[in-house]
């Protein structure tokens, strides 16, 4: 995996923090879900929720830390776990995309006014390698990247 930076503000009592990629996954099982945008209607009300409620079922089954990564700045993130109650989940902000782009995993929101986005799809990595990726084949859905998707995987 290429080390890219990624950063978070002020949740998962890691405040202001930078995170390079291979030391945030290395040694570790991680659940990372990406959304196109943090306060968007259907990784509001469905898909950060679903995390949220489901969070503790998911670390009890294996996984070391919970990721929620989308193409926003760290205080966005923040502001918005913080809305959500995220507590057991690392709200990361790829706040240039590079995360993003390294994976291939961008989508053109521009129609929307939203620019360059990652694409909804949930990942299992296992030590720095990823062993399961959901990509939704519908960006509006939330299906094959839920919560759900992923405790069965576990």
């Amino acid at each position: 995996m290429i080390d890219i930076f990624m950063f978070t503000s002020s949740i998962y009592n890691k405040p202001n923090t930078i995170f390079i990629s291979s030391e945030l996954f290395g040694g570790k099982k991680t659940v990372l879900f990406a959304v196109p945008g943090a306060f968007t209607p259907g990784c509001s009300m469905q898909h950060l929720p679903g995390f949220v409620t489901n969070s503790q079922e998911i670390l009890d089954k294996g996984a070391d830390q919970i990721v929620c990564l989308s193409v926003n700045d760290a205080f966005v993130m923040d502001a918005w776990g913080k809305d959500k109650g995220a507590e057991k989940i690392l709200m990361l902000g790829d706040g240039n995309g590079d995360f993003t782009k390294a994976t291939g995993l961008t989508m053109d929101g521009s129609g929307f006014g939203l620019g360059s986005r990652s694409l909804r799809y949930s990942m299992i990595i296992d030590d720095n390698t990823i062993s399961k990726l959901n990509l939704e084949s519908n960006p509006g859905e939330i299906s094959e990247s839920s919560a759900e998707t992923i405790l069965n995987q576990l």
